[in-house]
């Protein structure tokens, strides 16, 4: 439960889930751990995404793309 007093909050989870969490936290403190939990998952997920379009790309598909960018970023002017 959020309160305006408090910058803490409780998240209920069931009690297996917390023993196992609890021991692979070991001395971290709870925001930290959760935190690097949390930014493991997106760079995995992200690096999932990016090898996933890098086998459906062809190295002409990325060779367009770059080109692309490149092309943009030197026409590119801001008013």
């Amino acid at each position: 439960m959020v309160t305006s007093l408090s910058k803490y909050t409780t998240i209920p989870v069931l009690r297996e889930v917390k023993e196992l969490l609890e021991r692979e936290k070991g001395g971290r403190d709870w925001s930290s751990f959760l935190l690097e939990l949390y930014r493991e998952a997106k760079a995995s997920r992200a690096r999932a995404a990016f090898e996933k379009l890098r086998r459906l790309l062809t190295e002409e598909d990325l060779d367009g793309v770059e080109r692309a960018s490149r092309e943009f970023r030197e026409g590119f002017e801001l008013r």
